[in-house]
């Protein structure tokens, strides 16, 4: 069922994804957190401190970072830590835009912020409603958290409708049939995923799709592969 949450300081959820381990929080990072942190600024001054220096980030920013984390400032912050699995490359994105660059469903757009460094890996979109938007109901293999940036809409679902506004956080759990809807106000929202379908393998990725020998790709050349 679709779970509405206030960005209050301390939350925490525990999520799944298959084996894979995860915890959604806010403001404070959980003490002892171990494993690869992703989040996003909802709103005020933040300051991200890691092992490599401190970073403010403005209202939209997204990041990636692994390791030792805190979040400084007064600043509202909805994270997902991955407590599985690879660790992560430090990176920062956005402001997220107006609106997304990549078409998606009904009206909507999408923009991938931190994309997989592997196929399979988590990731964080940003999704943008225009207003009059009434998705179609559908589903997704895995679970899906979420803050909505800006604007307003709601969700509809198997337990009712529940109304989103600008800093709420949400959890959507595997297979959750749903939809968002906009009325008078666009809605933007930035979403992780546990999991993508999309992304570099070792078979194929841009290095090694465009090394030519004789005009023939090293994809294909699996006797100089590494």
């Amino acid at each position: 069922m679709f779970e509405r949450f206030s960005m209050v300081t301390g939350t925490t959820r525990a999520l799944t994804h298959g084996e894979a381990r995860f915890t959604l929080w806010c403001d404070a990072v959980p003490a002892g957190l171990v494993g690869t942190h992703f989040g996003v600024v909802h709103a005020g001054s933040v300051v991200l401190a890691v092992s490599t220096g401190t970073f403010p980030l403005q209202p939209g920013m997204v990041f990636c970072t692994a390791g030792d984390l805190s979040v400084r400032g007064e600043g509202q912050v909805l994270g997902v830590t991955h407590h599985d699995g690879g660790r992560g490359f430090f990176q920062l994105a956005g402001p997220a835009e107006e609106r997304g660059r990549l078409r998606y469903i009904d009206g909507c757009t999408d923009s991938l912020l931190i994309a997989p460094q592997v196929r399979g890996e988590p990731c964080l979109n940003h999704l943008h409603f225009p207003p009059g938007v009434e998705q179609t109901f559908h589903t997704h293999p895995s679970f899906r958290a979420g803050l909505v940036l800006r604007g307003h809409g709601h969700c509809d679902g198997d337990g009712g409708r529940v109304p989103l506004l600008a800093g709420d956080a949400f959890h959507i759990p595997a297979d959750a049939r749903h939809r968002f809807v906009t009325t008078d106000s666009s809605m933007d929202v930035i979403a992780f995923h546990p999991d993508s379908d999309f992304g570099p393998t070792h078979d194929d990725h841009p290095m090694v799709n465009r090394t030519m020998v004789d005009g023939v790709s090293a994809r294909h050349l699996t006797s100089i592969r590494t």
